[in-house]
């Protein structure tokens, strides 16, 4: 029976690639491309399979021995508040957004969240300094930047 969902086409291939995961030959001829019309990675993959999972996600162990711990299903309930907040803001499919965070849990659940509007992620590490971000600025366009200003319509695109 073929894959109906983008979400069992990519299972799917990636059982594929499990059953052969010691035969790279028998792998690489029974391996084909899911190629669903739409398919969004955070939306039809990670979400259905985060939902309701209390597994552990993200760990993050800070320099000074802190940690942040979030399950499966925090980082979607998470993402999804970061994306519709976007969104709100008038972040949508194909817009860029510049993202400067460093190794935190909002870095992984502002992707997700962008990942889920179809947006584009510029990232940029906070080591960066202002010529640098400035010309990031300049030459990406973004959408968003700033704590959340909208650059003005007439820089966009």
């Amino acid at each position: 029976m073929r894959p109906s969902t983008p979400t069992e086409e990519f299972r799917a291939a990636r059982d594929t690639l499990l059953r052969h995961r010691t035969d790279y030959d028998a792998a690489r001829a029974a391996f084909e491309w899911p190629r669903p019309e739409r398919f969004n990675w955070a939306l039809d993959w990670f979400d259905p399979i985060a939902e309701g999972n209390d597994r552990l996600a993200l760990h993050i162990v800070e320099e000074n021995g802190t940690e942040r711990r979030l399950t499966f299903d925090q980082m979607r309930t998470r993402s999804n508040r970061v994306a519709n907040w976007l969104r709100g803001c008038g972040v949508g499919p194909g817009d860029r957004v510049i993202l400067m965070l460093g190794n935190q849990a909002e870095l992984w659940e502002t992707l997700l969240a962008l990942m889920k509007l179809r947006a584009v992620v510029i990232p940029a590490t906070p080591q960066l300094g202002p010529h640098d971000l400035t010309d990031r600025v300049r030459r990406a366009r973004p959408a968003m930047w700033s704590s959340a200003r909208r650059t003005p319509a007439s820089s966009r695109r």
